[in-house]
């Protein structure tokens, strides 16, 4: 008899994620930095808040649907764009038909291994995600060509920096996929011949390239030549941000903020939204979990700009603690990327049906209508959880 497909947590995809993929492309999901302290605060974090449930009163439906950057959310969980990787031939395509047929926004990195006019037909609400990098000119023509696609909100990525050394070891990533490193790769993907055998009946082997890079009437970069792009450029300024929040004139989130004085210079920048974030823990370890910073932020700018949350996001429970302290909507990556090694398709919409239905029961046992009725009350917060970074000044 084989395996239900059908699992019931997201450390249940994790596993199966574990076991079907070569331990190089596992890795690369799992990921993280130095000591990978602050992957396990932004995971364990979630479990230091408890609920404060209500036992009369409870709404027999509930209303979890909500907005985020213009777009409607069936409930408010929206795709993070995660760059280009090898867990499934169908990639973001399939993971943006499974956020479509769930009814949540897609976010679309320019890392990605597929190009934003497959992604933008498969789910027409989707933001285009764009680092800073190359010249102004060049990350305009990537701008326009996601405009022309239908992307509906851009999102520009600052919380990533140069940090390649894991306690726990790197996984060994190649510069291309050609017959060369197969023969080289051979050990470790050949005890996975389901994840062979997906790849080789779609009639392709992993992509390492960039398609959404690509320049007009060029060759798309690898992803470690984009990479090396990145490097070279110049850090943006805050006046920077304001030039790019201007000529994509639309819904702009800037993702990466942890502090207060962030907070407000995004605000000033023109942004209309922020992502709280430390990326997924792959950048300075020993920072603090963004739950824990959230609220600080929150109560800072939440009343002008949407404010999200993303990092170790696992459980609708997690997503209702999110939404109390403060945050709009919350933003997942590794979670749907086991999903779609798990299952393909099928295994997003089954994580986003886990964190909708642990939403639901959230809302349904704190006793209220919608989720816009969170609030801090409904949790139990530990004295000295929550951090503030930066002067509010």
């Amino acid at each position: 008899m084989s395996r239900n497909p059908w699992f019931e947590t997201v450390a249940e995809a994790q596993r199966r994620a574990e076991k079907y993929l070569p331990g190089m492309v596992y890795g690369a999901l799992v990921a993280g930095s130095e000591r990978g302290r602050t992957i396990e605060d932004n995971i364990g974090a979630f479990g230091e808040l408890g609920f404060a449930p209500r036992v009369v009163g409870h709404h027999a439906a509930r209303d979890l649907s909500t907005t985020v950057l213009g777009m409607k959310a069936a409930f408010p969980v929206m795709i993070s764009p995660t760059g280009v990787q090898a867990v499934h031939p169908d990639g973001e395509v399939a993971i943006a038909r499974a956020a479509a047929n769930r009814g949540i926004p897609m976010g679309l990195s320019s890392y990605a291994s597929k190009p934003v006019e497959e992604v933008t037909a498969a789910n027409p609400d989707t933001a285009f995600q764009l680092y800073w990098s190359g010249s102004r000119d060049t990350m305009v023509q990537r701008m326009e060509r996601a405009r022309a696609a239908g992307s509906k909100a851009l999102i520009l990525t600052l919380d990533w920096s140069f940090s390649n050394g894991r306690d726990w070891g790197s996984p060994s990533i190649p510069e291309k996929v050609d017959l060369r490193t197969m023969v080289k790769l051979a050990p470790g993907v050949l005890p996975h011949p389901r994840w062979m055998w997906t790849f080789a009946r779609s009639g392709r082997i992993p992509d390492l390239t960039t398609p959404n890079l690509q320049p007009p009437g060029g060759q798309a970069p690898t992803f470690f030549g984009a990479y090396g792009e990145w490097m070279q450029t110049t850090p943006p300024t805050w006046e920077d941000v304001n030039w790019l929040a201007k000529e994509w004139n639309g819904p702009f989130l800037l993702k990466g903020v942890s502090r207060v004085d962030d907070a407000k210079r995004a605000v000033d920048s023109g942004v209309t939204a922020i992502s709280v974030s430390n990326h997924g823990g792959n950048n300075l370890d020993t920072t603090p979990a963004t739950i824990r910073i959230l609220p600080s932020v929150a109560a800072a700018v939440g009343d002008q700009i949407e404010v999200l949350l993303d990092g170790g996001v696992r459980r609708g429970g997690d997503v209702a603690k999110a939404l109390a302290l403060g945050a709009r909507a919350v933003l997942i990556g590794r979670a749907y990327l086991w999903g779609l090694a798990a299952n393909g398709q099928t295994g997003v919409e089954n994580v986003l049906d886990i964190l909708r239905g642990g939403l639901d029961s959230a809302v349904l046992g704190l006793g209220h209508a919608s989720v816009g009725e969170l609030n801090p009350d409904d949790l139990v917060i530990p004295d000295g959880f929550t951090r503030t970074l930066g002067s509010p000044a």
